[in-house]
């Protein structure tokens, strides 16, 4: 556990309590440890831009003040070296001589400025004689004081601390600025593909009456001004579906929802989600609507549609996607024919020669996809669209119109995890009330993940539905295939349990 804030200044380790002494030493002085402004006339950044071609050992007259974060401090007799950093990770160099600044200030200098201090430092552009881009100084000032030392550069953090600790994540290591920096490029790009396409993107609600247009299992809440029970979002589909109704053909959230559910490598209780509907589409151009969202986001991101993952593998999305059907992939799986209308009993029998757990609350479908997911774990890492899921697994998705007891829906598998699923919708309000009422049952029976009968939305179903695809897509998983990344790092602030519970 870190120390607290807190703690006695006595009980503090020596790195702490030195530092807290030189806040309390300028502080006497008459000083400000934390100002309320500083010089800064450029970024680091484009001081680098201006003069990127600077030859060696030239004084270019040019005066300007610049901020950043002290990375590295090497300090001699009458010259200081100090490397500043800022937020993107631009780099430069900071000179301070004593015929420059005067022997009070470079005193100062030496005493008071720690690794991690922010700092401001005006002096003239110039390049040392190693031909290193630096600011010589004129003065300096502190901006901000660190109380806390930086880890150590030859020490990673560890995933746990990273996560948890991510403002010194983004400080010390620059896959987190890429990261943090990556994800606005891809939303970006997803709305970009969207607008290209006519889509309008529209805000549902977050707490919600009734959980549904998933099966997860929700967060309960209670709102005290209308002395209710609220579910937070699982899904916005419900919401989205009754804005076709209203004539908003194509339309697109980029949402957050929240499951209360497990955490793994791939699932987060909050997470960001991209859904969109298409009038008059169906789940053949929703297929190719979600291709070309992570096609072109591959592009906005990488320049290509091969994606170098941060640990140099190389991720091929570009092409036409390969498609397989589920039932034959299972069958593949498991040496024989499984089919739509194989049995529970059957289906039972073949998960127990797999070695799996089987859950007895699972109905048909659920043990079909089960054994799916175990037969193909860790070989579906192409991308490919597996096609035709049991309908009594989605209850909001229209019968497949060639094969019975299927339903027109595809998941999206790269990397081996499910990277978006996507939908034929179901318009028809007298069936869909016929599943809505099986969910409903389920729930009573204790099934926490199935959907509530929700009457409003079934109302809005009969004033005409057009036929319609749909689409979800997970945002944090997609940056996931770009970057080969766990979704916590693709995550800025995920969740994680308090130090104390720890």
């Amino acid at each position: 556990m870190s120390e607290s804030t807190t703690t006695p200044a006595d009980d503090l380790p020596e790195q702490l309590r030195i530092r807290r002494e030189k806040r309390a030493a300028i502080l006497d002085r008459g000083a400000e440890p934390y100002p309320v402004a500083v010089a800064r006339t450029k970024s680091l950044m484009e001081i680098r831009e201006s003069h990127k071609d600077l030859a060696i050992d030239v004084a270019t007259g040019e005066i300007e003040s610049v901020a950043g974060r002290v990375i590295f401090k090497r300090d001699t007799g009458k010259l200081c070296f100090a490397t500043l950093r800022e937020g993107d990770g631009t780099e430069l160099q900071a000179m301070l001589s004593l015929d420059k600044v005067g022997q009070e200030a470079l005193d100062l200098w030496k005493s008071e400025i720690d690794l991690g201090d922010l700092v401001s430092v005006t002096g003239e552009v110039i390049t040392s004689k190693r031909g290193e881009l630096s600011i010589l100084a004129t003065e300096w000032k502190l901006a901000s004081k660190s109380l806390r030392p930086l880890p150590v550069e030859h020490k990673p953090l560890s995933e746990e601390t990273r996560v948890r600790m991510r403002y010194v994540d983004l400080i010390v290591r620059p896959e987190a600025r890429t990261m943090a920096r990556l994800r606005p490029t891809v939303m970006k790009s997803l709305r970009e593909s969207f607008a290209k396409r006519d889509f309008i993107e529209v805000e549902t609600p977050m707490l919600q009456v009734m959980h549904g247009g998933a099966t997860a299992r929700p967060f309960k809440t209670e709102s005290n001004a209308y002395q209710m029970d609220l579910f937070l979002r699982i899904a916005p589909e419900l919401f989205l579906k009754r804005c076709v109704v209203g004539g908003l053909e194509r339309v697109f959230e980029i949402n957050r929802n929240f499951r209360n559910e497990g955490a793994d490598s791939s699932h987060s209780p909050e997470f960001a989600m991209i859904e969109s509907y298409e009038a008059y589409g169906d789940w053949n151009s929703i297929a190719e609507l979600t291709q070309s969202l992570v096609q072109d986001a591959a592009m906005a991101v990488c320049g290509s549609h091969q994606v170098t993952h941060l640990d140099g593998r190389i991720l091929d999305l570009g092409g036409k996607w390969r498609e397989a059907s589920l039932f034959e992939l299972i069958s593949e799986g498991v040496g024989e024919e499984v089919t739509p209308q194989t049995s529970y009993e059957e289906l039972k029998l073949i998960a127990t020669k797999l070695g799996m757990k089987i859950d007895p609350k699972w109905i048909t479908g659920k043990l079909a996809e089960e054994i799916f997911e175990h037969v193909t774990e860790g070989k579906l890492n192409a991308p490919i669209f597996v096609k035709g899921y049991p309908i009594d697994t989605s209850p909001l998705v229209r019968a497949h119109r060639d094969v019975p007891g299927l339903v027109e829906k595809w998941d999206l598998y790269v990397e081996g995890f499910e990277l978006a699923t996507g939908y034929s919708e179901l318009i028809d309000p007298v069936i869909q009330r016929e599943r809505l009422i099986e969910q409903a049952s389920l729930g009573a029976k204790g099934d926490v993940e199935a959907m509530q009968l929700d009457e409003d939305f079934l109302r809005a179903m009969e004033y005409g539905m057009p036929p319609m695809g749909g689409m979800g897509m997970g945002v944090d998983r997609l940056l996931m295939a770009l970057t080969g990344l766990g979704i916590r790092e693709t995550i800025l602030f995920p969740l994680v349990k308090p130090e104390a519970d720890e």
